[in-house]
């Protein structure tokens, strides 16, 4: 499977917004797990859709993924030159590039052998305690960007970066951390020059979408699925929570659309009263109306008319 997300939804590079969300819907809807049980394929169909519409879905991600700033992961590309070229065209860098100088190489490669010698003691005669070219910076800091699965994100965790040039970074994640928050790891971005202090790294963080919870604020919230006979003569069943299943009572007489409320049971986020769970019923009919069904509806129909969409007309 092809890792690059226009081809893993099947759109092109100029597609709008409207149709990269079309396609994930329908991709989604077509291999989801709860609708192929067991089945790796469907599954990781599944879940490569969802990363590539989490990129697609941000016109900035996108672009930088257009530009080959980031990958398909939506990390950072490395570029080594970069740090150099910002150094090596300052006004006050002696070995700026200029005409006098052009038979001497790259302006950027001189400056990078200049900084090498100078972290390796081997500068001239103006050694650095001598007054002459001695040379300390701060570390560039570095960008990455992280997906994080939505429990994850609601309970907190702990998650690993893989770095460009090998080696990992772990990130906590808050508990209850929204979409896009930007968090800040001290002195884990570039190493220091000269003996300066390294710089630090910002994790951006993309909260995937889950297949029965939804975030609204602190509040979660689901549908949840009941049979005719639930809806009709009240029953317990079980629903699940961010922090694992619960059981629920269904009153008597339940309509699809009615809600009912866990107090507590949404996210707890720092510094604040944890969100309820909302559960929002919804009858599902038996897939098949067999004769005895049919014939007591029709019965009870007769005696028992009501309408609910009284009030509708205009």
């Amino acid at each position: 499977m092809s890792d690059n997300p226009y081809d893993v939804l099947g759109v092109t590079k100029t597609a709008s917004a409207d149709e990269i969300k079309k396609a994930y819907r329908r991709i989604a809807k077509e291999s989801h797990p709860d609708l192929h049980p067991g089945d790796s394929t469907s599954e990781a169909r599944f879940k490569a859709a969802g990363a590539a519409f989490e990129l697609l879905k941000d016109p900035e991600k996108r672009a930088r993924f257009d530009r080959g700033e980031i990958d398909a992961s939506g990390q950072e590309r490395p570029q080594e030159r970069r740090f150099y070229r910002d150094f090596a065209e300052q006004a006050d860098n002696p070995y700026r590039r200029d005409p006098r100088y052009e038979d001497f190489g790259d302006a950027e490669d001189i400056f990078a052998e200049f900084l090498r010698r100078q972290a390796g003691g081997q500068g001239s005669g103006h050694a650095q305690g001598q007054g002459g070219y001695g040379f300390r910076a701060r570390g560039a800091d570095a960008q990455y960007a992280l997906e994080v699965p939505f429990l994850d994100a609601a309970n907190g965790g702990s998650m690993r970066i893989t770095l460009p040039g090998g080696g990992n970074l772990e990130v906590k994640i808050p508990k209850g951390v929204a979409d896009g928050t930007t968090l800040r790891l001290r002195g884990k971005g570039g190493p220091g020059i000269g003996g300066g202090a390294p710089g630090d790294a910002y994790v951006t963080l993309s909260i995937q979408p889950h297949p029965i919870f939804r975030r609204e604020r602190d509040d979660i919230v689901i549908s949840l699925p009941i049979t005719l006979y639930e809806a009709t003569l009240g029953a317990k069943v079980e629903a699940p929570t961010i922090a694992g299943p619960v059981k629920v009572t269904i009153p008597k007489g339940a309509s699809s659309g009615q809600t009912l409320r866990l107090r507590g049971r949404g996210v707890a986020a720092a510094g604040r009263a944890a969100g309820d769970q909302r559960i929002e019923l919804q009858i599902v009919m038996p897939k098949q109306v067999d004769d005895r069904l049919a014939d007591f509806m029709e019965d009870w129909a007769k005696s028992h008319p009501y309408d609910p969409r009284k009030g509708w007309r205009t």
